[in-house]
Parts: C-alpha cells; structure tokens; sequence
C-alpha cells in the first residue's frame, strides 16, 4: 500500500521536470545521500544553453562526454550572419513547389529554418558520413580538430606537445571530430520536430553505441523507441576474416515518445493465405482458431460437454476450458462463428473472419532486404535513374529507396501535409522516396532536404558537386512520375524548390571614425549588398519573420513600383528606392499582415514616419518594417 506523502509537494522535483522538457540536455544522473541514483540538473550544462559564449566548469557525472563537447554545444547555440538565396534555375515548378533543396553546410542551413519550421517537421531521417576513421569531415565547423588539438584537449600532452600518458589514444580524435560534428546538428533537429514526430538515425558499427547516448541526452532516454536492425547486404562477403557485416542500425526516437504511436504496415500475402471460406460464408474469408483456452483463470461456467451438429460429444482437454461460457457459446453457434468441419462432427473451433482482424501488423525490429531492399539494390536503383554506370561510383553506399518508404508508411499521414527532412540528403534517396510514396498512395507529403556542396570524387564531367547531383536525380525521380501514364501526376508534387545557404544580404557598414573618409561615405550609404536582388532580401525576410520559405510569392505592379506578395496577404514587400506615398497608401488598404520596405526607399526619416502613421489609420493590424 502506498503511503500518503504527508509533505508539501517537491518543487525541485517539479522544477525539474519543467527543466527537462525545455533542455532535455541539461538532465543528468546524481547520487542522494544514501547512495542512490536519482535525476539532477547538469549547471554546467544549464549555464551553457543560456549563454552567447562556452562556458567552463567541468563535474564527475554519467554522461557521454568527449573534448570539445562544450564547443560543439556552443556551436548549436550561435548565431550565424548567412541567409538562403533562390536558385530558380535549378528549381522545378519553383513557384507552385512546397519541396525544398537546400545547397550548403546543414548546419548553417538548419540555423537558418530554426524559426521558420519550429515543430513543424513530422519526420526525419539522416545517414551520416559513417565514421570510418578517416582523418577529417567535409563538414567545414570551426571547432573540428587536428591530432595535436585532440591530444592537448584530452589532456594527453602538455602545453609543449610532451606526452603525459604512456598509451596515446590518437584514434580517439576521430571519434571526437564525428560526435563533434554531429551533436549540434542533432540538437537543432529536435527542435523541428513536431510533438508527434520521430527521427531515423541509419549507422554502423563504429558509432552506434555513441551515437545512441548522444540521441539519449538530446531527445530523452524517455523517448527512444527502438533501435532496427536493417539488413543491407544480398550476398555476404565471404572475404571477411573475421565476421561478414550484413546490417547496419536505425536508432529511432519519438519526440515525445509516450504519445506517439506507429502506423501499421500492410498485411502480407503470407498473413492472409490461410484464410479461406469453405462454407461460404457471407462474412468473407476466416480462419480457424482453437475455441479452448489455459483452465488457470477459468471459471465454472466454462467446463462443460457441448454436442457438435452431427450428434459428437466433447468436454475440455486436460489443463483447459472452453473459451466462452456456455450461453455464449450457443450465441456463437446461432451466429454461424463456430466450425464443426463439413460434416459437423469435428471439435468445435472459432471463426476468425479476416475482415474484423487488425487490418495491418505493427512494425519489427529486424527489416530484412526482402521488404525493404539491401545496398546492391540501391546501386541499381541509383545507376537506373540516372542512367549512369558510374552513378554508385559518386555515392558507394546508397540507400534503397525501399527503406525510407518503410519509414514514411510508419511515421507520416496520407491525409495530412507532412514534412520529412533530411539534412545528410546525400544523392536525395529521401526526396525520390517521398515523390513514390505519394504517386502510391495519393499523399501530399512534403520534403526538405539539404546537401553540402562539396565536390564529386571520383570527378565527373557531368556534375561538379555531390549537390549538383541530388538536384539531377530529384528532377529525373519527378519526370518519371509525370511520364507514367498509370499515374494521376497532376496531384503529386514532384517539383522543388532549390535555396543556397550564402553570406547575409547587408553590407558590413560598420566602421571606426578614423577608418570612415568621405570617399568611403558613399559607398556605405546603403546597408544592401550590390549583387543582391529584390527576391533574395524577400527570402530573408520570410526567414527572420520565420515564414516557410516555400509560402506561395506573386509579383505585382502597385502604383508603378514592384511589390511582392506572399501568400494572399501574409506579407507584402517593396524593395525600391523611391517609394512614394502613393504607393504606401494602396497596400495599407489591402490590410496585409506584415509590410517591409527598405529604410533608404524613403528619401527622409520624415517620409518613413509618414508611412507608419498610413498603416496606423488604415490598416492597424499590420507589423510594418523596414531594413
């Protein structure tokens, strides 16, 4: 029996559980004065999520921890001066799409839709460069590490480069560079998700153990649902001399793991094949199961002799008891939900009709390569669509399409817009693999995907970056789709909206009085780069006011001057010089929700102060701004 607690209730408790859901970071493990575990706050960790530089302050507590943890926590925290530019040339159906490609490092890229898509992500699946032991990334952060840094960080050698431990752990760096490069991409992930949305983390051997605790002080330990052994591999190698690999992981986790709750997936020909209906019942196809249950829980009212149609008399085995009470049990026969065999006589058995069974199975931990495809498949699949032998070449180990459809049929809705992100987009298996899953089932699923820019190796002529090549595959995935006659292409998104992570559209106009001439001036005057135009300062501005940059955009003639609208009024745009009054009166009349111009369209302070008080009159409720 449990005891009333006799107390006022445990504020710190309750603290922090408030804390835990704001920073599941900072949420650690400590020991109570008898001894015992007992979840704690890391301040450390608190301080660091609530401050603009790292923090030190290291304490013995259980946690993954690695040199330049603290770094990598910082750099999920920072802020960055870089914007996403439209690439319409590269883009399909650019101004219809609600897919986005996103060229340039993810984690620039996933500081830059933070506000834009705060919990709006329903699904994402990453595969990460697979830490092999290669001596750097590609990703480009500032804090990754050379040898020397590692072993001074770790404390393996002293400020002279002395070695001060017998045993040098040099490998150890490239664990670090990876865990490094991949804590802060994760963190800002978690924030996109929505309340029931899951992330898919594919990996290998070398990570997996770490990048589970990774994924546990981030999302939650609370929240990891399952970790899938898939099955990638047809033919093991036989070469291997000590174990042939033949799966890789997928870590899962909810974002609140408590709610959420998988889809089922179809129901295979083998599950249904030993339903049948040899007596024609109207009911549909059914199964025979055993009418007798475990005698353990049973009570008197369910031993007892039936005697079938045919005349046959039968009682429980040994150990058993009939399912059903005996009233109930004539209810079943009346309704024809017993079976006797053809002749009546057998022991009664239960009908089990196929259209009342859970129409679906709930999803294994193991994926074998016959539902959901192996690596070779992938190369196929790869060298098929982009009808080159040398496709599996620029991308080793692609991932089946096969595989993520698994993944989108478990996680997201035919019904509901969903949006899949994948920022490892790699040869954009995720992209092609939403554009199949919707010509399939009539989904309207969205994609983001991102990919760094880094150079094709082995080089190719026919593309110069690894992005350049995801872009080719998502239009041929697309083409194809619009091609197939069996399909009602019209309804599918397959086009793309493609963005390049760049440096911010404002100029650096800050100088010192000594350093400023009256040359430099003019040059100065305006705050905008020369080289930018009115659709990218628009693209910024729907990422600061944390608008999807796939909103719907028109360009309009308004009082002489070019205006851009976005999304039936959400927001209005005119980046001219000369704005005049004229102007600034016919879009307060159109009561948009937010206006932006620039601040030097206005030829003085007097004339911007004017157009605020316009807006103030006519139209109230619109947030104008200017830059």
């Amino acid at each position: 029996m449990n005891k009333l607690r006799m107390t006022s209730p445990d504020l710190t408790d309750a603290n922090i559980d408030k804390l835990a859901e704001l920073f599941p970071t900072v949420v650690t493990e400590s020991i109570d004065d008898d001894g015992n575990s007992k979840m704690a706050i890391d301040f450390d960790l608190l301080r660091q999520e609530l401050s603009d530089h790292v923090v030190e302050g290291p304490q013995e507590r259980y946690r993954l921890d690695w040199p330049g943890k603290r770094a990598a926590a910082f750099a999920a925290n920072a802020p960055i001066a870089k914007t996403l530019r439209p690439v319409r040339e590269a883009s399909v159906n650019f101004d219809t799409t609600k897919n986005l490609f996103i060229e340039g490092d993810n984690l620039d890229a996933l500081k830059l839709i933070q506000e834009s898509y705060l919990g709006k992500i329903k699904l994402i699946y990453i595969d990460p460069p697979y830490n092999t032991g290669g001596d750097r990334f590609v990703y480009p952060d500032d804090y990754a590490q050379d040898n020397d840094s590692y072993l001074a960080a770790s404390g393996q050698t002293d400020e002279l480069g002395n070695r001060l431990v017998a045993n040098i752990e040099s490998n150890g760096r490239f664990h670090t560079d990876w865990l490094t490069m991949m804590y802060p991409r994760l963190k800002l992930a978690r924030n996109l998700l929505t309340d029931d949305g899951v992330v898919f983390v594919s990996i290998d051997d070398n990570e997996s153990a770490a990048l589970k605790q990774m994924l546990d002080e981030i999302f939650g330990a609370s929240n990891f649902l399952a970790t899938v052994i898939w099955e990638k591999v047809y033919s093991p190698m036989n070469s291997a001399t000590q174990f042939a690999s033949v799966h890789d992981y997928v870590h899962v986790y909810a974002r609140n793991g408590a709610d959420w709750a998988s889809n089922l997936l179809p129901r295979t020909e083998e599950q249904d094949k030993a339903y049948k209906n040899p007596d024609n019942d109207p009911r549909g196809r059914w199964k025979s199961t055993d009418a007798t249950a475990a005698s353990g829980h049973a009570t008197a009212s369910q031993f007892y002799k039936l005697v079938t149609p045919a005349g046959h008399s039968f009682s429980p085995p040994p150990g058993r008891a009939w399912l059903y009470t005996k009233d109930r049990y004539e209810e079943m026969v009346a309704d024809g939900r017993v079976w006797f065999g053809k002749n009546g006589s057998n022991r009664p058995a239960i009908k089990r009709f196929l259209s009342e069974v859970k129409q679906g199975r709930v999803a294994e931990t193991f994926w074998p390569y016959s539902e959901v495809g192996h690596n070779q498949e992938a190369k196929k699949e790869l060298i098929a669509r982009m009808h080159s032998d040398s496709s599996d070449l620029v991308f080793s180990t692609p991932k089946p399409t096969r595989l993520v459809r698994r993944m989108l049929q478990l996680a997201t809705s035919v019904e509901s817009e969903d949006i899949v992100l994948d920022f490892f987009a790699g040869s954009a298996t995720t992209g092609d693999a939403v554009m199949q899953q919707n010509a399939e089932d009539g989904g309207n699923r969205r994609f983001i995907l991102v990919q760094l820019n880094e150079p094709v190796a082995p080089a190719s002529e026919q593309f110069a970056t690894l992005a350049d090549f995801s872009v080719e595959r998502l239009r041929r995935a697309g083409r194809e789709i619009v091609d197939d006659p069996t399909l009602d292409a019209e309804h599918i998104d397959v086009g793309f909206r493609s963005l390049r992570v760049d440096t911010t559209n404002k100029l650096d106009v800050l100088r010192t009085p000594d350093g400023t001439d009256q040359e430099t001036l003019s040059v100065l005057e305006d705050s905008i780069k020369s080289d930018r135009t009115g659709e990218d300062l628009l693209f910024q501005i729907l990422l600061d006011w944390g608008l999807e940059v796939t909103m719907f955009v028109s360009v309009e003639k308004v009082e002489g001057h070019e205006v851009f609208v976005v999304e039936d009024e959400a927001l209005v745009a005119c980046f001219d010089d000369d704005v005049s009054p004229e102007l600034v009166r016919a879009l307060a009349k159109r009561e948009p929700l937010r206006a932006v111009f620039l601040d030097s369209g206005f030829a003085s302070d007097a004339e911007r102060i004017n157009a605020e008080q316009v807006f103030r009159e006519i139209s109230p409720s619109t947030d104008v701004k200017a830059i």
